[in-house]
């Protein structure tokens, strides 16, 4: 997708250059399954330890690096080559599922190379949007579905009920520490949006000044929104008479009825301003898997697994579709949009479940950003892999993080 010249770009200045994840899908690989989990070297020590973990979008200081001390596109082609073919002779050949191995039980390390590498897709794929659009040629792009007006605000009341979250390590195929264990929470009954905020509804808190307005912000929101000198969502540009949606290959009309792509501060500053609040995941839980009937569902629209009539997920789109654009998706409740279309902030801090155990093939995946300073988001946005789609997944990014593709509802309750 990308003109060669951008190797060492760094669209987003919290991340590495894109030369770093070339090299480090492949080292990953070689570090889990060939070297802790089958005791074997692996192809380039110097190389493993230059790719081994990207960096938390935090402070800049930690990605700041000079192109020349990065390998050359040859040189991390022919790494990853090596890499891959290492691999390949590992999954047809070594013992990659050994009873009782902390790293190989039922695979495990196998499927955490496979889901890493389709959660990375999402991640170049944000900061590809960061791209000015020459620098980008896709193979194929689908029509951009813009829709018309923005549906009315509508609320879904939900019934207090219990919630189950996360899932036993035994459930599933493979799960990530953060998912385990099993979890019911009670939940005390709650309205919520039916269709994620859209652009339209975000619109009204721009005109009103909702930026400028220090009601709506907590001290530290309003601190890093003054930082930044943030005004809008950064999805958003200035043009002609209006606002224009930056899509990931090119700039449009803002897309009333699109949902939108906001910060944590962001979407909490708009949901005081409507005398509401963001759901917590308990909540989310309950609005997209639970029933009237009282048994929970595998997803919010049944047991059938994920397909395209279910939502804006998987790479049908490069950007938003039109909110409640996938009806037989919608939760036993009539809420829409649960999975796809953008990720949902919650305002639970990440954290792990009660009897929570690091992942030995990932020990600092979860843990190490259990500090009071991520929030969960839920759910699924358009480049999420359907292998991802699961109800006990869950993401987590920083308040003021902006790249991500995430979109928010808001609710009235107790919580």
């Amino acid at each position: 997708m990308l003109a060669p010249d951008r190797y060492y770009d760094r669209p987003i200045a919290l991340r590495h250059p894109i030369v770093f994840y070339e090299g480090h899908l492949a080292a990953f690989n070689v570090i889990v399954v060939i070297k802790k989990g089958l005791g074997r070297p692996g192809v380039d020590d110097a190389l493993e330890r230059l790719f081994a973990r990207g960096i938390d979008p935090d402070s800049e200081a930690d990605a700041d690096r000079a192109q020349e001390a990065w390998p050359s596109r040859d040189e991390v082609r022919q790494y990853a080559s090596a890499a891959d073919a290492l691999m390949v002779e590992a999954l047809a050949s070594a013992p990659i599922d050994q009873p009782g191995h902390p790293i190989l039980d039922r695979a495990e390390g196998v499927h955490a190379i496979l889901e890493h590498e389709a959660m990375h897709q999402e991640t170049l794929t944000y900061i590809w949007h960061r791209l000015p659009h020459e620098a980008k040629s896709p193979a194929s792009l689908p029509p951009l579905e813009t829709g018309g007006a923005a549906p009315a605000r509508l609320r879904a009341r939900i019934p207090a009920g219990q919630a189950m979250l996360g899932t036993a390590p035994s459930a599933r195929e493979f799960s990530w520490d953060n998912e385990r264990p099993a979890v019911r929470i009670e939940v005390p009954a709650f309205e919520i949006d039916q269709h994620n905020v859209t652009n339209t509804d975000f619109l009204r808190f721009v005109e009103a000044g909702g930026y400028d307005q220090r009601d709506w912000w907590t001290d530290t929101a309003w601190a890093r929104r003054v930082a930044r000198g943030q005004a809008h969502p950064l999805f958003w540009e200035p043009g002609g008479d209006g606002w224009m949606w930056r899509g990931q290959f090119e700039s449009l009309p803002l897309p009333a009825a699109w949902p939108v792509w906001v910060t944590f501060d962001e979407a909490a500053a708009y949901a005081r301003w409507q005398r509401a609040r963001l759901p917590t995941e308990a909540e989310y839980h309950r609005a997209a898997f639970g029933t009237p009937e009282g048994v929970e569902r595998e997803h919010p629209w049944g047991g059938a697994p994920p397909a395209p009539e279910h939502g804006n997920f998987d790479f049908r789109h490069w950007d938003p579709v039109p909110v409640g654009s996938f009806p037989a998706g919608a939760s036993a409740w009539g809420v829409h949009d649960l999975v796809g279309n953008g990720w949902e902030w919650t305002s639970t801090p990440f954290a792990g479940f009660p009897g929570f155990t690091p992942l030995p093939s990932y020990p600092e995946y979860s843990a190490d950003f259990f500090d009071g300073q991520h929030h969960v988001i839920k759910g699924a946005s358009p480049v999420t892999a359907r292998g991802l789609v699961r109800r006990s997944f869950r993401n987590w990014f920083r308040p003021d993080y902006p790249y991500v593709y995430a979109a928010f509802r808001t609710v009235n309750g107790d919580g």
